[in-house]
């Protein structure tokens, strides 16, 4: 055994003495970087005497792997690496697991988490915010309570508009910071201002402090120097499943690839959309989808066409389409999308994840993705064309090339 795993070791012994001043250690899956928010929630609602909050570890090979192995073969790529979180949490001495759900059929997936953990032999409670029939606020109120039994409903409401706030912030700081992460003049400023921006998300404690928080970090992003000329740059859009989009690791970290190329890059699916915006504008969505779709696709498969024509009516040069195995909507949606792909004349690659996905597959495809939107970029109008031919042109060549082969 090295130095480092016995500090490791050391660590967790020292981890497992403390947790026992606990009566109750909660813990959460981890997705993005909206851990904080929700840590930061945690931490406001419960008694701090009695309930310690645990932040989960970030996901790594191993989560997927602890997740993958005891999930059903059928279970979606989220429901496993949350499995994952879970079991490494149980593991470090939590005793008190919350689950958010989700908008499609894992929405019902709890109470199958909970059976597995609990025929694995742990012992917790199980806390969804969300079950089958949706959120109810004063059922959740209650639970809560459990955890902190001098709770004011008043500060409890307080707590979650404060978290939605601080959602809603990361999210507008974080999508400038994409759409103008190629644009930076000199060296890559965006990622300190981030690391320092997350750092300070964990200690705000009121609204005040907030609006505090957002004005020098608005002024710090702000502040940062953009190039003017923006036009030969290569534009990706990225649209699919929720939790591949807003969890790096499940997709091997694909906007950070895309940087490194100096694409631009436009993700619409982030946790202020799905809490505050979908609802309102679903009607709106199917009707912009409207010559591909009449109903709805389940989840966020009408949002995937919808988002995919808008791409394109911006000018965008390629568009990914990323879901993890599995996932129905997401299925359902590719057939149009390939449609679209064909009759806009715009390339769309698709990429979907499962515990078998490794990093060198994807940058591979990446790297050729990208290199293909370059060369047609760098083309003429009428090259452009031939590149990446439209259906009639495809048939057009392939009759020539077996009238060549007769001749022959």
């Amino acid at each position: 055994m090295n130095n480092f795993d016995k500090f490791n070791k050391y660590k967790e012994k020292l981890s497992k003495r403390e947790n026992k001043k606990y009566d109750y250690i909660v813990s959460f899956p981890h997705i993005g970087n909206y851990y904080i928010p929700i840590y930061n929630l945690l931490n406001h609602l419960v008694d701090k005497e009695k309930v310690k909050v645990m932040i989960p570890k970030k996901i790594t090979s191993s989560t997927i792997v602890k997740g993958a192995s005891v999930s059903p073969d059928f279970a979606c790529l989220p429901f496993k690496y949350n499995m994952g979180n879970f079991i490494e949490s149980l593991e470090s001495g939590a005793n008190v697991l919350i689950q958010a759900g989700g908008g499609c059929r894992y929405g019902y997936y709890y109470q199958v988490q909970e059976q597995i953990l609990k025929d694995m032999g742990y012992n917790f409670s199980f806390i969804p915010l969300v079950d089958e029939k949706g959120v109810d606020i004063f059922n959740v109120y209650k639970k809560f309570k459990i955890l902190n039994k001098k709770l004011s409903f008043k500060s409890f409401c307080y707590f979650f508009l404060l978290t939605f706030y601080m959602i809603y912030l990361l999210d507008e700081f974080e999508t400038y910071m994409r759409h103008n992460y190629t644009y930076q003049l000199g060296e890559d400023k965006y990622s300190k201002i981030h690391d320092e921006l997350l750092r300070e998300m964990f200690n705000i404690n009121s609204f005040k402090e907030i609006k505090r928080f957002k004005r020098k970090y608005n002024k710090f992003i702000k502040d940062v120097p953009l190039r003017a000329d923006i036009n030969n740059d290569i534009k990706i859009g990225i649209v699919g499943e929720l939790f591949t989009s807003m969890e790096p690791n499940s997709s091997f970290f694909l906007e950070k690839e895309l940087n490194n190329f100096n694409c631009k890059i436009k993700r619409y699916t982030t946790a202020t959309y799905l809490l505050f915006q979908k609802n309102l504008v679903k009607k709106k969505v199917i009707k912009k989808a409207g010559k591909y779709i009449k109903y709805h696709l389940g989840a966020d498969g009408p949002e995937t066409i919808a988002h995919t024509l808008e791409l394109i009516n911006e000018g965008y040069d390629g568009i990914i389409h990323i879901k993890p195995f599995g996932c129905s909507p997401e299925i359902n949606a590719m057939p149009i999308l390939q449609k679209i792909s064909l009759e806009n004349n715009i390339p769309i690659m698709y990429l979907t994840f499962d515990e078998q996905t490794t990093i060198t597959g994807i940058k591979t495809r990446i790297e050729a993705f990208y290199d293909m939107l370059k060369m047609r970029k760098d083309m003429s109008i009428d090259e452009t064309t031939k590149a990446f031919p439209n259906k009639e042109e495809t048939n057009m060549l392939l009759e020539d090339k077996v009238k060549l082969q007769t001749q022959s």
